[in-house]
């Protein structure tokens, strides 16, 4: 998306989220393939979607409304931090910290009570968490927050099966949690 005032302007997609929701999963803000096909994690390196679907024993090939309906049916809430930002290229180093605007996320934690875990995908949103979102979190709620390794593909330094091994703590045992 592009405004010439303000530069290469990325704007979040919708949350996806089931009443349910026990875990969200938090990106930064999604790269330009994602914004073109508006689809949570289109790059075809990125590793979340096989991360993910060998975490809930789902077959690799599933198209991407079945692997939206299957991350709500297991309880799992899909968003980013931002909402929006100027950011030429795909890259988080690129975000201009003075164009940054965080997605609701303590609004979204109210309207969705049953989410006790925070999983953070990459150091980006871990940073970004802790600078817009954490200080507007309600002191009450009792979130576990965990940071995992980015699934991106410039986080290329770490191989797929470590990647995996890491996301498992938002794996199986968690997958089958009761809906309330």
């Amino acid at each position: 998306m592009r405004d010439p005032a303000r530069g290469d302007v990325a704007r979040s997609f919708p949350p996806i989220a089931a009443r349910h929701a026990h875990t969200l999963i938090l990106g930064s803000m999604p790269g330009r393939d994602s914004l073109r096909a508006v689809r949570y994690y289109a790059h075809a390196r990125n590793a979340f979607w096989p991360i993910v679907l060998t975490l809930l024993d789902a077959p690799p090939d599933l198209d991407y409304d079945a692997r939206i309906a299957l991350l709500r049916e297991r309880g799992f809430a899909l968003w980013d931090v931002l909402a929006e930002c100027v950011r030429p290229g795909s890259l988080d180093a690129s975000i201009d910290p003075a164009s940054i605007v965080p997605n609701d996320i303590a609004g979204f934690l109210a309207r969705h009570p049953h989410i006790g875990r925070i999983a953070l995908n990459g150091g980006s949103a871990a940073a970004l968490f802790r600078r817009h979102i954490a200080p507007m979190l309600p002191p009450d709620r009792d979130i576990e927050i965990i940071l995992l390794p980015s699934t991106s593909p410039a986080h290329a330094g770490m191989p797929f099966a470590a990647k995996l091994d890491a996301w498992r703590v938002i794996g199986p045992a968690t997958a089958s949690a009761t809906r309330g």
